[in-house]
């Protein structure tokens, strides 16, 4: 028995441009280190410039990306291909995080602030 899928052509096209987009792309090489007073997230994106790459805090969350150019109706429109995005820790100082290269790779710093240690405290109740 054959089945047969109603699927919208709408979803279609788009799982055709997410295709179209990620076809043929290198992926990047992550690494996470930890330190005494820091961490650093260091990235090396084969085929793509470094300074194309794009770093935002946004509502407490990291966010690391790129543009792929993409001609539709003789207009061209960027996608942004996220590397990383993750919430920042409560830990981190989000003033003090820094991009640096270092070696052919983009190295992101974040600083740990007076929380890393950790928090600890008493609550009284209330009668």
């Amino acid at each position: 028995m054959k089945s047969n899928l109603n699927i919208p052509a709408e979803l279609l096209t788009s799982i055709d441009m997410i295709n179209t987009l990620s076809g043929g792309i290198s992926q990047p090489e992550i690494r996470l280190q930890q330190f005494e007073n820091y961490r650093k997230v260091s990235f090396s994106i084969p085929s793509v410039m470094i300074e194309n790459v794009k770093i935002e805090i946004q509502n407490n969350v990291l966010m690391i990306y790129y543009l792929i150019p993409l001609m539709s109706q003789d207009q061209v429109h960027n996608y942004p291909k996220v590397i990383y995005n993750k919430p920042i820790p409560y830990f981190v100082d989000r003033n003090g995080i820094a991009a640096q290269v270092e070696e052919n790779e983009l190295a992101v710093t974040l600083p740990y602030n007076e929380l890393s240690g950790g928090f600890k405290k008493q609550i009284p109740i209330s009668y």
